[in-house]
């Protein structure tokens, strides 16, 4: 695929990272309708489309790792506890849950 710098088109991996971002930005959306949506019919259809969209944004992640073109870095034990600690001071923090 030709590269982008030279001027002739977009590489195989700026297309499969511009489509990732485009399908994160459609599950915030369709998220963002759901939340506000009332109608069960019709919020059986915006979670059929979240679904849908949030399988193709996997698979496009699937791909770009991969190909090693998405690089994610495991978190630490201390770092999830310290993520754990955050979540359960901040969610609830009057226990009333």
């Amino acid at each position: 695929m030709p590269n982008n710098i030279e001027g002739r088109g977009l590489t195989d991996r700026e297309m499969v990272q511009l489509c990732l971002e485009l399908e994160k930005g459609r599950c915030r959306g369709i998220s963002n309708t759901m939340i506000e949506t009332s109608h069960k019919e019709l919020r059986d259809i915006y979670e059929s489309m979240l679904e849908n969209a949030n399988n193709n944004q996997y698979e496009l992640y699937e791909m770009l790792e991969e190909k090693g073109w998405y690089k994610t870095e495991l978190a630490s034990a201390d770092q999830i506890k310290q993520v754990q600690g955050y979540m359960q001071n901040n969610l609830h923090p009057d226990n009333q849950f």
